[in-house]
């Protein structure tokens, strides 16, 4: 297999939806990939389709909040790779909906414990993503945010404010790093579709909450991974310090 990400190694952190499709259209691009996962036979399973279809990929375990984890998942990509060039953090905790309660009500250890995950977890993996790529002469860092940092949540507050938290993140390592020949990114993606979901989701909600989005669809995998291809490539080189929505026009903004 070869592509725009041939040579290149990247570590997804965060299987599931939208990180199996990740690293899929990464192997595809030429990449070797590291996809680690709380959920380990869930991440060996997926990079087993990778290897099946002629890709490069190895599983490990990965649990977003734990320093110790993620640095594993880096030192696999080195050991077994030889080095890193892209990591995609991907991954969150939604603990905070389960209540379903506003600012209020709010329990404090469900904001504590999405926080930690969600914005503690993601400056975990750029501390031990950024060492390697200086050893590389540079890489690509890219987070996966939400929609839900541009919105008046009524609820998931903890989400939302997590999630924005990652733009500072992006823009911190984009200013500081960038002449080191390290760029930072992120993608904020809409509704996305996959088998977990549909398979918990009415039809006839999702088939509302399509026709509200102008493309007439909710996305899918591959769209988000389409534009991480990009921001991991070297056609993305001119593209850092970005929240770039993806959902088919369901937020239009400068």
């Amino acid at each position: 297999m070869e592509g725009r990400l041939k040579g290149k190694i990247i570590v997804v952190a965060g299987g599931g939806g939208i990180g199996g499709g990740l690293a899929r259209r990464y192997a595809a691009e030429g990449a070797a990939v590291v996809l680690g996962d709380i959920d380990r036979a869930l991440a060996e399973a997926q990079v087993g389709e990778i290897v099946a279809a002629g890709g490069t990929a190895v599983a490990t375990a990965l649990d977003g909040g734990d320093e110790a984890s993620i640095k594993t998942a880096v030192a696999l990509a080195v050991s077994r790779f030889g080095g890193l060039d892209g990591f995609h953090a991907n991954y969150a905790s939604f603990k905070d909906g389960e209540s379903g309660e506003d600012i209020l009500g709010l329990p404090m250890e469900a904001f504590d414990e999405v926080m930690r995950i969600n914005a503690r977890g993601f400056v975990l993996c750029t501390r031990a993503a950024i060492p390697e790529m200086l050893k590389r002469g540079g890489g690509s860092l890219v987070y996966t945010t939400s929609g839900a940092a541009f919105m008046g949540e009524t609820v998931r507050l903890a989400y939302a404010m997590s999630k924005l938290s990652v733009h500072a993140l992006v823009r911190h390592v984009a200013n500081r790093f960038s002449p080191q020949g390290i760029r930072a990114n992120a993608i904020a993606p809409g509704v996305v579709t996959h088998a977990r979901f549909e398979a918990v989701m009415d039809p006839d909600v999702v088939a509302g909450m399509a026709a509200r989005i102008p493309v007439g669809r909710l996305g899918k995998p591959e769209d988000i991974a389409a534009m991480g291809a990009l921001l991991m490539s070297d056609e993305g080189s001119f593209v850092t310090g970005q929240v770039i929505s993806v959902d088919g026009g369901n937020s239009m903004r400068q």
